[in-house]
């Protein structure tokens, strides 16, 4: 009787422990929109995956193996700061291509529990995205959806890097990017 006693109390405290030490929690982000115009159009202005000349935030991209599966692209930020991104599917019939994030510059550096900790310029970790099209007779839905870690990986991260600055930056993009795509689509 004492043993499951004992059991169960180890039992309770080792779920407690497990629970309390949870690192980051895998995020999500989808924007849509409607864009008044045929999705041969909207594809035309997004297809070519190292052309990011729709995406306001994006100064100029830099990109190696055009849209095959390992593509590469370097986005040089309007603030200066770089992200390489890897192309992983992309299919032309289906409108719609996916990729992830394989490395970030510096945005700042801050200082957090007694360490110097480097601020990505998109907060996120483990970053991976897709941006589809559907045909809607005259008009297309365009889905722009992401997963991701914060930027901070241990527990108590700093406001720099925790969930609230990932969700808020990934939405910021996606919708200041779909704004802009249904603008040039719509001229």
């Amino acid at each position: 009787m004492k043993k499951s006693y004992l059991c169960l109390s180890l039992l309770a405290f080792l779920f407690s422990a497990a629970v309390q030490a949870h690192g980051p929690v895998r995020q999500k982000v989808e924007e849509e929109i409607t864009i008044n115009a045929p999705a041969q159009k909207v594809w035309g202005i997004i297809k070519d995956y190292g052309d990011m000349s729709w995406l306001p935030a994006v100064k100029s991209t830099s990109a190696q193996g055009g849209n095959e599966a390992g593509a590469t692209r370097v986005l040089t930020l309007q603030n200066g700061g770089t992200i390489t991104e890897e192309l992983k599917k992309y299919d032309e019939g289906k409108m719609s291509f996916a990729y992830k994030i394989t490395e970030m510059s510096t945005a700042k550096t801050i200082s957090h529990a007694g360490a110097e900790e480097k601020v990505p310029v998109l907060p996120v970790d483990n970053y991976a995205a897709s941006i589809d099209l559907e045909p809607k007779g005259e008009t297309t839905v365009v889905s722009w959806k992401a997963g991701f870690y914060r930027a901070y990986t241990n527990n108590n991260p700093p406001a720099e890097m925790n969930e609230e600055a990932a969700n808020t930056a990934v939405k910021g993009v996606f919708k200041e990017g779909l704004e802009n795509l249904k603008k040039l689509a719509e001229k």
